[in-house]
């Protein structure tokens, strides 16, 4: 955002009604640096220069990314967020986002910021809330557009000065002290030195009469990627300030030599500034010398700081690695557990199966014992002595046999007497009892049996029609016979027995 839009932003801001009510992200456990979310504008949120809030960590300095994150809000009012590929990520409600996709917010939402570090509470924790402008008004961040537009304005305040070169490049002569009215300078504080794009943090290159102090120390070892980071920018200024001292010291020449070129004259006022020029150049060309220096110590920095990268790197890898080793190890050692425990089930599921056929090979085996005893009594028992079959149609006779009907009376046209015990027959009496018995259990014989059973039953049914037929037939010519004989002997009754209709 260029200084136009952050001064409308601000107006805008400056103009908005106090009781209207607004969106803010209120951070959790502090009365201050509320982030508020404008509408129709993407809010960013990281720790570089170029984004709407800057989140600064004095613990942990890698703990919010450059650009952590962007607030924006949809077309029907909904705040959402959008994870930017952060290292620690945006956390909702106690979930990790994926990154590059948008998240639809609530109020009450709780909103983390990177993760906490081990031993304390998450730094930046927020919480989406609605409230009046007036009463938030005094907690809100400012935004970083609002702040580097603030800090140009008052820098453009001071009157122009062309600078010199002392105040153009850092310094590497002894630091000035400040003026103190006491006459002891032990007292007094080293000034420090006019910054260039933020401070500076490694320097190899030590002032003349001068000891290294805490800060030469700190200088000479990179701390972290920040510092790093911070190292190149000072490089390339560096390089850029070659340049242009490469340039001017052209100029100068150029200048000098115009000078020397024009016929002399007794004119003091040239040579004066003759002398100048050429000091100038003198100058130059030793300041020059001490940026060549400069960067040659920034570039054995910046390859000493690519190498500690590197290890770092390979540290990491290999840290990676191990707690991967570590990972896959415990997984297999829970894939063993798992199969131990499954080969045990399995086992046991086959020890029951075993037991479960034993128990049906038993009880097939009582059921076959149960069918051949039933057969045998069938065989013993329920079979006729005459017909050498199970029973149909069972009769009883006085002398307590049985014997299938149809059998018996076949029997009996030729004797009149039991075919077991040879006592005379006198009555013969159906058992129904034993009929229903035999017929529930030939339900449990094979279906030979039972077909064997049904032909003998629909044969004896067969010749039973048969027989009555022919008895019928019988007594209708005895009939016709009577009724002739009547009318022949003048109507006298005749009376004429059949043993047959007995």
């Amino acid at each position: 955002m260029d200084k136009e839009t952050a001064a409308d932003c601000c107006a805008a801001e400056d103009d908005e009604c106090p009781d209207s009510e607004v969106f803010c992200l209120m951070r959790v456990g502090r009365n201050s640096d509320w982030l508020r979310l404008f509408e129709n504008t993407e809010i960013t949120i990281g720790r570089g220069v170029d984004v709407t809030y800057q989140l600064l960590s004095p613990t942990c300095p890698l703990m919010i990314s450059r650009l952590h994150c962007t607030f924006k809000q949809s077309e029907d009012g909904h705040w959402t967020v959008t994870d930017k590929k952060s290292l620690n990520g945006v956390w909702v409600n106690g979930t990790r986002l994926p990154s590059d996709e948008s998240h639809q917010l609530r109020l009450g939402d709780s909103i983390q910021l990177g993760v906490p570090v081990i031993g304390n509470k998450a730094e930046f924790d927020y919480v989406l809330v609605q409230e009046p402008l007036r009463d938030i008004k005094c907690f809100l961040a400012k935004k970083l557009v609002e702040r580097v537009t603030s800090k140009s304005a008052h820098i453009s305040k001071k009157p122009k000065r062309k600078l010199t070169m002392e105040e153009v490049e850092p310094s590497t002569s002894k630091p000035k002290l400040y003026r103190c009215s006491s006459a002891d300078k032990s007292l007094a504080v080293p000034c420090p030195l006019f910054p260039l794009k933020g401070q500076q943090r490694l320097s190899h290159t030590k002032p003349e009469g001068t000891r290294p102090g805490r800060d030469d120390r700190q200088a000479e070892r990179p701390s972290d990627g920040s510092s790093a980071t911070h190292d190149l920018d000072n490089l390339q200024m560096y390089s850029q300030n070659i340049l242009l001292l490469r340039e001017q010291v052209d100029d100068t020449q150029r200048h000098v030599a115009s000078l020397e070129g024009e016929p002399r004259q007794a004119d003091p006022l040239r040579e004066e500034q003759v002398r100048e020029l050429r000091g100038q150049l003198d100058t130059l060309r030793a300041k020059m010398h001490r940026m060549e220096t400069l960067e040659k110590s920034f570039s054995e920095t910046k390859r000493l700081l690519e190498e500690q990268k590197t290890q770092q790197q390979e540290e990491l890898l290999k840290k990676q690695l191990e707690e991967a080793l570590q990972e896959q190890k415990k997984v297999i050692g829970e894939l063993a557990l798992s199969r131990q425990g499954f080969e045990e089930i399995l086992l046991a599921k086959n020890k029951e199966l075993e037991v479960t056929k034993e128990e049906k090979e038993k009880a097939r085996a009582q059921k076959e014992e149960v069918v051949t005893q039933v057969t045998e009594v069938l065989e013993n028992e329920l079979q006729c002595i005459i017909c050498s079959e199970l029973f149909i149609e069972a009769v009883i006779l006085n002398c307590a046999h049985s014997f299938c009907c149809y059998c018996i009376n076949q029997w009996r046209k030729k004797k009149d007497e039991c075919p077991i015990c040879r006592q005379a027959i006198q009555s013969q009496t159906r058992c129904l009892a034993l009929d229903n018995c035999i017929d529930r259990m030939v339900e449990n014989l094979s279906l030979d049996m039972k077909a064997r059973r049904q032909t003998l039953i629909s044969e004896r049914k067969g010749e039973r029609c048969v027989n009555s037929g022919v008895l019928h037939q019988i007594s209708q010519r005895c009939m016709r016979g009577i009724m002739t004989s009547a009318f022949t002997y003048k109507h006298k009754p005749l009376r004429v027995s059949f043993p047959c209709f007995r």
